[in-house]
């Protein structure tokens, strides 16, 4: 689902958006249940667990035959929402599926029709589905839907997956959905549900994540195992690239690979970002390989300084790592103010030139007079670095170091992470000493796309004719065409970058 790009004119200035901006959003987690009596209560503990991956929405749909499927929409967090006795009493049911958002495809605060999950009333019965991804010919598809009579009723590609069920000639629904997601291009986690199934899809190179677990005699199925953890389900294992899952109450769960069989490009940045530290991706834990990508950070980037400090709270795990690595001792140079959300009102100019500040604090009689490095996951703009250069700086450092827990973010993504444009990515338009220079500190030094690699479990890196991972926010190198991209006038890397 990315948005559209951003629109402002094509320049430079990459201090021209709020602090905000200058962060990299995954745009959305799923979740469902089937066999579990009050289905969608275990749904809403699910969607609060992966309130990471989508912050400005959620939806839970759930069936119970007495009153069929009833759905429940809402803007804000899950906690503000979906604890509500009265409006979770509205979502009997022991088979539901929900859904957290974060808008990237479609319009940014849109309105509540773009919220999923989705809902198709088809011949053999109704069908709800929630979304994790991106479909790269969506454009395309929606076009040519329209044009064959199809009513769009939201502005997210996603929900060109039932109108393409609704045209398919398959006498179930499972077989339907098939049908929809073999014209799909892109990355793809479904999650869906009929009146009795709950189904679960992963598309052929496994971009997003996805994840199967047993709770009594239920099944859930979610974007991370950390969801399953607030449940207390008992993970069985991931829904592997190109397959579909159908479980039902009865029969349990039934495998089925309809898609050609492809080499799986897994998300790097999960690992570095968007999963939450107490996940377990692909056997090993996130919080590991953050750790572990400190370590190799300290390794290619040593530097002389006094304390090393996290840039709170994603930069955590890797900071550790460096200092485990290097001798210097972790320090909590920045505090974070827990309670600060992105719903925060900011009625005046001068409130609103605080930026980082609202969110973030020095611990001056830590930093005074110390040479600090500074450990965050990424750089994407810059403006947020900076400012967090100049609070170190203001609070009396002697100097600024910083190490970046991810290669040079360079190209945009396509496949559901929020991204500006290219000519807006810091790296794009700047070396890494130009970079320095921009960010005003003394250096700065990012870890190498093999390193990365070795982090994440691969002893001899990345394996360039063949790469292990989908990495193209960091290489350019696209494992699915972004048509639509194309389209507009988006340019590939050539052989020549």
């Amino acid at each position: 689902m990315p948005d559209a790009p951003w629109h402002s004119a094509p320049t430079h200035d990459f201090d021209a958006t709020p602090w905000d901006g200058d962060t990299l959003h995954e745009e959305c987690g799923v979740f469902g249940a089937v066999g579990l009596t009050d289905a969608a209560n275990f749904v809403a503990l699910g969607l609060h667990a992966l309130q990471h991956r989508g912050q400005e929405a959620g939806g839970i749909v759930s069936y119970e035959a007495e009153t069929g499927f009833n759905s429940a929409r809402r803007f804000g967090y899950v906690r503000d929402n979906f604890t509500n006795a009265s409006l979770m009493q509205t979502l009997p049911g022991s088979l539901s599926i929900g859904h957290v958002r974060y808008s990237t495809a479609g319009s940014k605060g849109a309105a509540i029709r773009d919220v999923q999950p989705f809902f198709g009333e088809f011949s053999m019965g109704g069908a709800a589905i929630a979304h994790n991804g991106n479909i790269t010919n969506a454009e395309a598809l929606r076009r040519e839907l329209i044009e064959r009579g199809s009513i769009f009723q939201s502005s997210s590609d996603s929900e060109c997956i039932i109108h393409l069920m609704a045209r398919s000639l398959q006498r179930d629904i499972p077989a339907r959905m098939e049908d929809a997601l073999r014209r799909v291009e892109g990355a793809f986690s479904v999650v869906a549900m009929t009146r009795t199934k709950l189904i679960g899809v992963r598309d052929p190179l496994g971009v997003r994540p996805l994840v199967l677990g047993r709770l009594g005699d239920g099944w859930v199925l979610s974007s991370e195992t950390c969801a399953l953890d607030i449940i207390g389900a008992e993970f069985i294992r991931e829904i592997e690239p190109g397959e579909m899952v159908v479980i039902t109450a009865e029969n349990g769960v039934e495998s089925q690979r309809p898609f050609r069989p492809q080499r799986s490009r897994f998300c790097v940045f999960e690992h570095v970002y968007f999963s939450r530290p107490d996940s377990i991706i692909g056997g090993r834990s996130v919080y590991e390989t953050r750790r572990q990508i400190g370590v190799e950070l300290a390794r290619e980037a040593p530097v002389d300084a006094d304390i090393v400090c996290p840039v709170p709270d994603s930069g955590t795990p890797a900071a550790i790592g460096y200092s485990q690595e290097s001798g210097i001792p972790y320090a909590m140079g920045i505090v974070r103010n827990q309670y600060m959300g992105r719903t925060f009102i900011e009625p005046t100019e001068q409130i609103r030139n605080m930026g980082v500040r609202l969110k973030l604090n020095v611990n001056r009689a830590l930093i005074r007079g110390k040479k600090v490095i500074l450990v965050d996951d990424s750089v994407v703009r810059g403006t947020t670095s900076r400012k967090i250069k100049d609070m170190i700086l203001d609070a009396g450092a002697a100097e600024v170091h910083f190490r970046i827990a991810s290669p040079p973010t360079a190209w945009p993504c396509f496949y559901g992470v929020d991204t500006p444009q290219r000519d807006k990515l810091l790296a794009a338009n700047m070396s890494e000493e130009e970079m320095r220079d921009h960010l005003g500190v003394d250096s700065l030094k990012f870890v190498t796309l093999d390193g990365l690699y070795r982090a994440v479990g691969e002893a001899e890196g990345r394996n360039n004719a063949c790469p292990q991972y989908c990495d193209a926010c960091f290489s350019g190198e696209y494992p699915v065409e972004p048509a639509d991209q194309i389209e507009k006038g988006f340019r590939m890397k050539t052989a020549a970058e």
